[in-house]
Protein backbone atom coordinates (compact mmCIF):
# COMPACT_ATOMS: atom_id res chain seq x y z
CA UNK A 1 0.00 0.00 0.00
CA UNK A 2 0.79 3.47 -0.67
CA UNK A 3 1.93 6.19 1.81
CA UNK A 4 -1.11 7.84 0.94
CA UNK A 5 -3.02 4.93 1.04
CA UNK A 6 -1.89 4.32 4.25
CA UNK A 7 -2.31 7.76 5.20
CA UNK A 8 -6.16 7.97 3.99
CA UNK A 9 -6.66 4.74 6.42
CA UNK A 10 -5.59 6.66 9.42
CA UNK A 11 -7.51 9.03 8.53
CA UNK A 12 -10.74 7.14 7.96
CA UNK A 13 -10.12 5.18 11.11
CA UNK A 14 -9.41 8.43 13.05
CA UNK A 15 -13.13 9.82 11.96
CA UNK A 16 -14.82 6.60 12.56
CA UNK A 17 -12.73 6.51 16.25
CA UNK A 18 -13.86 10.31 16.95
CA UNK A 19 -17.93 9.63 15.29
CA UNK A 20 -18.10 6.52 17.85
CA UNK A 21 -16.33 8.31 21.02
CA UNK A 22 -18.98 10.84 20.45
CA UNK A 23 -22.28 9.42 19.65
CA UNK A 24 -20.93 7.20 23.13
CA UNK A 25 -19.45 9.99 25.23
CA UNK A 26 -21.32 13.13 23.85
CA UNK A 27 -24.20 15.64 23.52
CA UNK A 28 -25.76 12.50 21.58
CA UNK A 29 -25.40 9.99 24.23
CA UNK A 30 -27.89 11.54 26.69
CA UNK A 31 -31.35 9.61 26.92
CA UNK A 32 -34.32 10.86 28.25
CA UNK A 33 -34.49 7.80 31.03
CA UNK A 34 -30.98 9.37 32.11
CA UNK A 35 -33.01 11.96 34.02
CA UNK A 36 -35.83 9.87 34.90
CA UNK A 37 -35.22 10.27 38.88
CA UNK A 38 -33.99 14.01 38.74
CA UNK A 39 -36.22 16.15 40.85
CA UNK A 40 -38.23 18.49 40.22
CA UNK A 41 -39.88 16.75 37.42
CA UNK A 42 -40.23 18.30 34.14
CA UNK A 43 -44.04 18.95 33.14
CA UNK A 44 -44.36 20.98 29.85
CA UNK A 45 -47.69 22.05 30.71
CA UNK A 46 -46.55 23.44 33.89
CA UNK A 47 -43.36 24.82 33.07
CA UNK A 48 -43.91 25.88 29.61
CA UNK A 49 -47.65 28.04 30.23
CA UNK A 50 -48.39 31.39 30.45
CA UNK A 51 -45.56 33.83 29.81
CA UNK A 52 -42.29 32.78 29.25
CA UNK A 53 -38.91 34.93 28.87
CA UNK A 54 -36.11 33.25 26.86
CA UNK A 55 -32.65 34.91 26.17
CA UNK A 56 -30.08 32.76 24.51
CA UNK A 57 -26.82 32.88 21.58
CA UNK A 58 -26.25 30.75 18.77
CA UNK A 59 -23.11 29.23 18.01
CA UNK A 60 -21.36 28.91 14.57
CA UNK A 61 -19.35 25.53 13.46
CA UNK A 62 -16.30 27.19 15.22
CA UNK A 63 -16.93 27.79 18.27
CA UNK A 64 -17.62 31.38 18.47
CA UNK A 65 -21.26 33.12 19.49
CA UNK A 66 -22.96 34.41 15.98
CA UNK A 67 -25.66 35.70 16.70
CA UNK A 68 -27.94 36.74 20.65
CA UNK A 69 -31.37 36.84 21.34
CA UNK A 70 -34.45 37.46 23.27
CA UNK A 71 -37.64 36.21 22.95
CA UNK A 72 -41.19 36.32 24.20
CA UNK A 73 -43.07 33.47 24.55
CA UNK A 74 -46.99 32.95 25.57
CA UNK A 75 -47.80 29.25 25.93
CA UNK A 76 -51.59 28.17 26.73
CA UNK A 77 -52.32 24.37 27.58
CA UNK A 78 -55.77 22.81 27.19
CA UNK A 79 -55.34 19.06 28.45
CA UNK A 80 -52.24 17.55 26.72
CA UNK A 81 -52.39 19.77 24.01
CA UNK A 82 -50.77 23.14 24.09
CA UNK A 83 -49.80 25.82 21.81
CA UNK A 84 -46.34 28.25 22.14
CA UNK A 85 -46.22 31.55 20.10
CA UNK A 86 -42.42 33.13 20.03
CA UNK A 87 -41.39 36.26 18.98
CA UNK A 88 -37.36 36.75 19.06
CA UNK A 89 -35.43 39.52 18.86
CA UNK A 90 -31.84 39.16 17.69
CA UNK A 91 -28.75 41.46 17.95
CA UNK A 92 -29.39 42.00 13.84
CA UNK A 93 -32.47 44.07 14.70
CA UNK A 94 -33.94 41.35 12.96
CA UNK A 95 -37.40 39.44 14.58
CA UNK A 96 -38.82 35.71 14.15
CA UNK A 97 -42.50 34.51 15.35
CA UNK A 98 -42.98 31.21 15.49
CA UNK A 99 -45.76 28.81 16.65
CA UNK A 100 -45.45 25.37 18.05
CA UNK A 101 -48.11 23.08 18.47
CA UNK A 102 -47.34 20.59 21.44
CA UNK A 103 -49.19 17.46 21.79
CA UNK A 104 -48.36 15.71 25.33
CA UNK A 105 -49.12 11.89 25.53
CA UNK A 106 -49.49 10.26 28.91
CA UNK A 107 -46.20 8.22 29.19
CA UNK A 108 -44.59 11.65 28.74
CA UNK A 109 -43.78 11.36 24.21
CA UNK A 110 -44.20 14.54 22.86
CA UNK A 111 -45.52 15.52 19.16
CA UNK A 112 -44.35 18.88 18.07
CA UNK A 113 -45.21 20.72 14.94
CA UNK A 114 -44.73 24.27 13.87
CA UNK A 115 -44.43 25.69 9.90
CA UNK A 116 -40.78 25.47 9.98
CA UNK A 117 -40.79 21.66 10.83
CA UNK A 118 -39.83 19.13 7.97
CA UNK A 119 -42.73 16.77 9.32
CA UNK A 120 -43.23 16.01 12.82
CA UNK A 121 -41.01 16.53 15.59
CA UNK A 122 -41.23 13.50 18.63
CA UNK A 123 -39.37 13.74 21.73
CA UNK A 124 -40.13 12.51 25.41
CA UNK A 125 -40.11 14.19 28.69
CA UNK A 126 -38.60 12.04 31.51
CA UNK A 127 -37.87 14.08 35.32
CA UNK A 128 -35.94 16.97 34.93
CA UNK A 129 -35.55 16.71 31.46
CA UNK A 130 -37.24 17.11 27.90
CA UNK A 131 -35.69 15.80 24.61
CA UNK A 132 -36.94 17.09 21.43
CA UNK A 133 -35.96 15.80 17.97
CA UNK A 134 -36.70 17.30 14.30
CA UNK A 135 -35.82 17.93 10.95
CA UNK A 136 -36.36 22.17 10.58
CA UNK A 137 -35.98 24.81 7.29
CA UNK A 138 -34.30 28.17 8.31
CA UNK A 139 -35.46 30.81 6.49
CA UNK A 140 -34.72 31.95 3.20
CA UNK A 141 -32.12 34.75 4.94
CA UNK A 142 -30.42 32.12 6.89
CA UNK A 143 -29.70 29.97 3.60
CA UNK A 144 -32.85 27.92 3.78
CA UNK A 145 -30.92 25.17 5.23
CA UNK A 146 -32.13 22.08 5.86
CA UNK A 147 -30.96 21.03 9.74
CA UNK A 148 -31.55 17.84 12.19
CA UNK A 149 -32.18 19.40 15.52
CA UNK A 150 -31.90 17.67 18.91
CA UNK A 151 -33.11 20.25 21.54
CA UNK A 152 -32.63 19.41 25.36
CA UNK A 153 -33.81 21.32 28.02
CA UNK A 154 -33.39 20.99 31.80
CA UNK A 155 -35.65 22.24 34.79
CA UNK A 156 -33.51 24.03 37.47
CA UNK A 157 -34.34 23.93 40.70
CA UNK A 158 -35.64 27.54 41.07
CA UNK A 159 -38.25 26.66 37.59
CA UNK A 160 -35.79 28.44 34.94
CA UNK A 161 -35.27 25.87 32.34
CA UNK A 162 -31.92 25.43 30.47
CA UNK A 163 -32.28 24.41 26.58
CA UNK A 164 -29.39 23.07 24.46
CA UNK A 165 -29.77 22.33 20.44
CA UNK A 166 -27.60 21.42 18.54
CA UNK A 167 -28.03 21.57 15.00
CA UNK A 168 -26.73 19.58 12.00
CA UNK A 169 -26.36 19.31 8.16
CA UNK A 170 -25.41 15.69 7.43
CA UNK A 171 -24.40 14.44 10.85
CA UNK A 172 -21.72 17.30 11.15
CA UNK A 173 -22.18 19.93 13.82
CA UNK A 174 -23.30 23.53 12.29
CA UNK A 175 -24.66 25.94 14.95
CA UNK A 176 -25.54 25.23 18.62
CA UNK A 177 -27.96 27.07 20.69
CA UNK A 178 -28.30 27.65 24.29
CA UNK A 179 -30.65 29.65 26.27
CA UNK A 180 -32.79 30.50 29.45
CA UNK A 181 -35.98 29.99 29.62
CA UNK A 182 -38.41 31.13 32.61
CA UNK A 183 -41.85 32.24 34.00
CA UNK A 184 -41.78 35.99 33.21
CA UNK A 185 -43.92 36.42 36.54
CA UNK A 186 -40.99 34.25 38.32
CA UNK A 187 -38.10 37.25 39.17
Amino acid sequence: MSAFGLFALGAAAMLLLTVIWQRFTGFSSQKPQDYATNEPQFDLRTHLNGPIKCEGVIYGPFGRVTSRFSADFIARWEGNRGIMKEHFLYDSGNTQDREWRLELGNDGKIRAEADDLIGVGTGQQNGSAVQLNYRIRLPEEAGSHELNVTDWMYLAPNGVIVNRSQFRKFGIKVAELVATMRRADIA
